[in-house]
């Protein structure tokens, strides 16, 4: 339900249109932030279409790249996801050729990853797509305020990221 809210002019002689009322979840910041996940994920995956590269697998090639020899279970960390399925995003841009697992000088049990050659070449012809993307996402802001509007999300996200953990919020199982 839509409701319209009327303003008048000090005199009351002029009725001013004013804007409808949202509803109410529609000011609640979790609920906002899901719908914008939602959307910067929809700009993403539509702008790679026609490519071989859903958007996980855009973000872990993203990451590899920033942190070369990463390992496997900081991966799933910084992409806050769990590592079964960051094995299998691995498992995918390893197969494509895009990255490589190589074994730890001090740790055979890890494995440290890079991009290859195709790889970077990958995250090099695709970037200006993926900035343009944010670009977009943002487009109904001026410069100013999407540096603001990012300096709040990363006030919000560095205050609380003790919480950031895949699965959470998850409905829990039942107990049999």
């Amino acid at each position: 339900m839509t409701i319209i809210r009327e303003r008048f002019s000090a005199d009351r002689s002029l009725r001013i249109k004013a804007e409808p009322t949202p509803p109410a979840y529609r000011r609640v910041p979790a609920y906002l932030i899901r719908r914008l996940q939602m959307i910067s994920t929809a700009i993403v995956a539509e702008a790679f279409e026609d490519e071989d590269m859903p958007v996980l697998e855009w973000a872990v090639l993203t990451v590899i790249e920033s942190h070369p020899e990463i390992d496997q279970s900081r991966l799933a960390e910084v992409v806050a996801i769990d590592r079964t399925n960051t094995g299998r995003l691995v498992d995918q841009l390893e197969a494509k050729g895009l990255v490589e697992r190589r074994p730890s000088d001090t740790d055979r049990r890890v494995w440290m990853l890079r991009c290859t050659p195709p790889g970077l070449k990958t995250r090099k012809r695709l970037r200006l797509r993926a900035l343009a993307t944010q670009e977009r996402l943002l487009s109904c802001l001026e410069p100013a305020q999407r540096e603001f509007f990012i300096d709040l999300m990363s006030r919000v996200v560095i205050a609380n990221e003790k919480y950031v953990r895949p699965g959470a919020g998850r409905r829990r199982r039942k107990s049999r």
